[in-house]
């Protein structure tokens, strides 16, 4: 693979900090949305996360995948787990999706599951 997921991570915290320096009661208000609504509710965190993983492969976000990937991990899902719900994104997302769902979301999640950081 061209980008490991973890310097994809690398890269999109370190653009996350820069911005924050400029807007970052924005960025502030839009991550607390996100903590509130992965929070669990009526779905787990976890199955929030997977719905997250399709839905990132579907639009081919590779920051959005490798993220939520990360997250997913964090929440207990396993790699199997998270490359079915991409693979659920190949079954509307087409080619495209599939492209994603065999390179970086497998490869996201076989590295985050392994447990060094």
């Amino acid at each position: 693979m061209a980008e490991s997921p973890r310097e994809i991570l690398r890269e999109l915290s370190a653009g996350t900090r820069e911005v924050s320096e400029l807007y970052g009661e924005q960025l502030q208000a839009f991550a607390k949305f996100g903590e509130g609504i992965y929070k669990p509710m009526k779905l787990d965190t976890k199955t929030k996360e997977l719905i997250s993983v399709a839905l990132a492969t579907y639009v081919r976000c590779k920051y959005c995948i490798v993220s939520h990937v990360y997250k997913a991990i964090k929440a207990g899902a396993t790699p199997e787990e998270i490359i079915e719900a991409a693979l659920v994104a190949v079954n509307l997302g087409g080619g495209p999706a599939y492209t994603y769902a065999v390179t970086l979301v497998k490869d996201a999640a076989k590295e985050f599951a392994s447990k060094e950081e």
